[in-house]
This record gives structure tokens, sequence and C-alpha cells, in this order.
């Protein structure tokens, strides 16, 4: 088995991360599928449009893991002060998934790792997430990393 290398992603990652962001939709849709949406046939190309969309940005670290093919992406953007999360500048993670053929290996660990490096190089005095209530596997990741909760979403239907 060759060592996963963690780097930032390009254009030729796009199909790929397409698949994993997907994957990610599926996931949370299964977990409440109330509150998320559900993935359509047209959720990896519309996705891998907007990371598309990231990878100009200043402010934006799209990192992939890739081992064979990429096995995993992490998106994290810069943020300035948030009036609406009474919050101030941080570095927002907003992604991170690993394909399932390859859990279990410390990759969602070592992309976790990158990111957080990444965006306390561009300054970030916080890094800060938001995690499905119900998607345990991921809260002990972030556990793990040092991360703790501070904030409960709560959703009604209707």
């Amino acid at each position: 088995m060759n060592p996963v290398i963690i780097r930032p992603a390009e254009r030729r990652d796009l199909v790929a991360i397409g698949r994993l962001a997907a994957l990610l939709v599926d996931t949370h849709h299964a977990l409440d599928p109330q509150r998320f949406i559900a993935p359509t046939p047209d959720t990896p190309k519309g996705y891998a449009q907007y990371l598309g969309s990231q990878l100009r940005r200043a402010d934006s670290v799209l990192l992939v893991a890739e081992d064979e093919g990429v096995v995993g992406y992490a998106w994290a953007r810069m943020e300035g002060m948030d009036w609406m999360t009474l919050r101030g500048p941080a570095g927002v993670l907003n992604d991170i998934v690993v394909d399932p053929m390859a859990r279990g290996r410390g990759i969602g660990r070592q992309l976790l790792g990158a990111i957080i490096a990444e965006l306390t190089t561009r300054g970030a005095p916080r890094v800060v997430l938001s995690t499905a209530a119900r998607n345990e596997a991921a809260q002990r990741l972030f556990l793990s990393a040092g991360f703790r909760p501070t904030m409960v979403e709560m959703t009604r239907e209707g």
C-alpha cells in the first residue's frame, strides 16, 4: 500500500471530488432525510462545478487525499466576522469525506490535520465546523482533533 498524499486540489480532480461530494450528500440524507437534501444524478457534476469555482478563491482551501486516485477531500474557507452565528473570524471546514473503501487508514485524520494547518497558516484564529447530530464517527474524529461542541442546530418541519 502506497502512502497517501495530501495535496491541493486541481481541476483534474473535480470528477473524483464530485463523486465523493455526492457520497457526502447521500450520507447526510440517509442520516436525516427531512433535514438534508437528497442526491440526484446531477449532484456529482453540480458539486464538482461549485468546488471548481472555489479553486480560484484566495479565501478557499480545497485539499485531496491521493492514493492511486483521489480517495478523499476536504474543503474550508476563511471567513470574517459572522453576526448571524455570533462568531469572530475563523476558518470554516465545510466538507471532509473519505471514500468508504479507503476508510480506517487514518486518511480523514490526515486531511483534517492538513486543512487545519493550512487555515492556521492563513491566519485563522479558530476553526469551526458543523456535523450531523447522528454522524458519531465524524464527531469522534473531530473531538480527537481538539474540537469541542459549541452549538446545536434544531430543525422543525412544517
